[in-house]
């Protein structure tokens, strides 16, 4: 067996097609989509958020994953080393993509322990005690519990990868993948039967949250607040599809050569965009029939303020429906950190030619320390900082601002610039369509990567960074 072959087998490797897809959705599937969607789509006119997001899954996302994908796959190496090997001198890049994953993972582990925390209450009958006003802020600036569920969320996580790629992350994101998928469907089907009478004698129906979820409102619509719109969905689709964070790129280094890339690529689209939309079907109508429009006000601290609320005020059935929904928010959470621990893990495995034990015995050592300065940022580390972007932050916003406000688009630009105008997208073109296969939107793709890709990019940048206000 030749050196190259000896080092791929070590890496490991998706089985299949079918492996693949589901291992990449549940990467995409995450906290972006169950948590962040729902909000941004209520706070930027509903269906007008939706139709735009639609249309930047087909041309910005796509272009973004292909391109992931597709250098993963042709240098079978981790984001670390997988850009060097594109191109001697542009090797910084896969330093940046494997800084991204790394800022990332303690805190999304810390948020995913405040999940675990919150079906822990669902699954013992005391939903309604999440509920009540400041439970959330006592929960998240206690001392201790904080940690011992982020501890305990991580631990979860860190087996799977523990267990490598075809036994730890392929077949647990097969199992969790169509069970999560069900679930979500269920409740959204569910949301739209509701029906409450609130204190004024007002009825509100499921269906009128539906209405306002897909229905675009074009009310005071100004050229200002379309590009608001624009960056606000830009943003959440680096979230959903996990590109720039070097996860794509570790993924498709896994990936078989006769495996058919873009007929795998379009599944993944199907798949994230579907449970986005769902997750939005089963939040939006939910909180506007029992809470009317405005609480869809509560932003980020929708899914820990608003919905217990809202579980409690359905009763027992709201027991049901919170300890379900807070299920399928964990299983989509672990299957995204876990893609999250992969990036770091296959990139000491590549660089450093580490075994995975150790690799990730490093990662998690890390991971543990820095979780818990991020837990005890609500608490004996509490600050606040002003940032660029104006918002005020403290450990865990911070860690989340540099990773996904600045190093996020930086490193998706600088990957369109070194694709697009030095090595050139035939070198893409040629990976996608090896074994023969058609590559359906190349020409749409070349233009996306060389020209508007990169302009999106640098405004956005430019906005996160606080120089261009919308």
């Amino acid at each position: 067996m030749s050196e190259k072959k000896e080092k791929t087998a070590k890496r490991g490797s998706f089985t299949g097609q079918l492996g693949f897809i589901m291992a990449a959705a549940g990467s995409a599937v995450g906290l972006g989509n169950i948590w962040r969607f729902p909000y941004l789509a209520a706070k930027n006119g509903g269906g007008t958020f939706l139709l735009i997001y639609l249309i930047l899954v087909v041309t910005f996302g796509f272009t973004l994953l292909t391109t992931e994908i597709a250098i993963g796959r042709k240098t079978k190496q981790s984001p670390l080393t997988a850009y060097k090997n594109v191109h001697e001198k542009w090797g910084g890049i896969g330093i940046l993509a494997c800084l991204v994953p790394t800022i990332i993972l303690p805190y999304y582990c810390s948020i995913g322990g405040w999940v675990l925390k919150y079906l822990s209450v669902f699954v013992t009958g005391q939903g309604t005690a999440a509920a009540e006003d400041g439970y959330f802020t006592s929960y998240i600036t206690s001392n201790t519990e904080p940690i011992v569920w982020m501890l305990i969320y991580f631990g979860i996580t860190a087996l799977i990868v523990f267990f490598g790629v075809e036994k730890g992350i392929e077949k647990f994101s097969k199992v969790l993948m169509p069970i999560l998928l069900v679930m979500i469907v269920a409740i959204a089907i569910y949301s739209l039967t509701l029906k409450h009478t609130d204190a004024s004698g007002e009825t509100r129906t499921g269906l009128q949250g539906l209405a306002v979820y897909l229905i675009p409102d074009f009310t005071g619509m100004t050229v200002k607040k379309f590009f608001m719109i624009l960056m606000d969905a830009m943003g959440q689709l680096f979230f959903s599809i996990s590109v720039a964070m070097g996860i794509m790129v570790a993924y498709g280094s896994y990936v078989p050569k006769d495996t058919n890339l873009i007929k795998s690529i379009n599944r993944i689209e199907i798949f994230d965009t579907a449970v986005a939309f769902l997750a939005g079907l089963m939040v939006i109508p939910t909180v506007v029939a029992f809470t009317g429009v405005d609480g869809m006000s509560q932003g980020p601290g929708l899914m820990f303020v608003s919905l217990p609320k809202v579980f409690a005020s359905m009763g027992t059935v709201g027991q049901i429906i919170g300890f379900v929904f807070f299920l399928i928010v964990s299983f989509a959470a672990i299957t995204s950190s876990v893609s999250v621990m992969e990036a770091i893990v296959s990139s000491l495995m590549d660089k450093f030619r580490f075994s995975r034990r150790r690799s990730a015995v490093i990662v998690a050592v890390y991971t543990a320390i820095v979780g818990v300065i991020v837990c005890m940022g609500y608490n004996r580390l509490y600050f606040e900082l002003t940032l660029p972007n104006g918002s005020t932050g403290q450990v865990l916003d911070i860690l989340d601002y540099i990773s996904n406000n600045v190093l996020m688009p930086v490193v998706a630009l600088l990957t369109c610039l070194l694709i697009g105008w030095v090595v050139k997208p035939d070198y893409i073109i040629e990976e996608v369509t090896q074994g023969k296969y058609k590559f359906g939107r190349k020409g749409l793709y070349v233009v996306m990567i060389k020209f508007i890709v990169p302009i999106l990019l640098f405004v956005l940048l430019l906005q996160s960074l606080g120089i261009v206000k919308l």
